[in-house]
């Protein structure tokens, strides 16, 4: 190839990986956004889909599971002191009653023993609209964060939520 063609060819090639870079990154992102954009609608079978609302039942409320896992990489470092531990300790002390007191149902809590700095809890709402309204007014809340600030725990990226509607034939509505 002559050098009045190599240039202009590498500089397409160039161009073309870096498109095509672009558009994995940009990729990558709308796929992270996907993963941590819930669903639009859980709870009775009539504010869902057809196809997803076909075994769901007239009563059904909306369901939460969230697992959160401690990062042991971040444990020690600046005002992050004890991990799992301290998880279990703002839930115990209040994290519970300030989900609570904004209207969800905590269902249960559990300590995964699979991977010992994961905690899983299960929250319930009449909908997802109640759901929103919860977490607004907890994120609102003063006292959520400064029980935020005692019990500092990162968590390891990316948070599972799972959110549900019972079915129709499901012993907990």
């Amino acid at each position: 190839m002559t050098k009045r063609f190599l240039l202009p060819a590498l500089f397409c090639a160039g161009l073309a990986v870096g498109i095509f870079s672009a558009d994995l990154f940009t990729i990558d992102r709308a796929q992270a956004a996907a993963a941590e954009t819930p669903l639009s609608a859980c709870g009775p079978k009539d504010q869902l889909s057809p196809e997803i609302g076909a075994n769901v039942g007239t009563d059904a409320r909306c369901f939460e599971i969230r697992m959160y896992t401690a990062d042991p990489t971040r444990d020690g470092v600046g005002n992050f002191k004890g991990g799992i531990n301290e998880l279990h300790q703002r839930f115990r002390e209040e994290e519970i009653e300030l989900f609570t007191k904004h209207g969800a149902e905590i269902i249960g809590t559990w300590q995964d023993v699979e991977r010992p700095r994961t905690l899983i809890w299960m929250l319930a709402y009449r909908d997802r609209a109640h759901r929103e309204e919860v977490w607004a007014a907890f994120n609102a809340d003063p006292d959520w964060e400064t029980l935020r600030l005692k019990y500092f725990v990162p968590l390891e990226n990316p948070r599972q939520v799972f959110m549900m509607s019972s079915t129709d034939y499901s012993p907990l509505k």
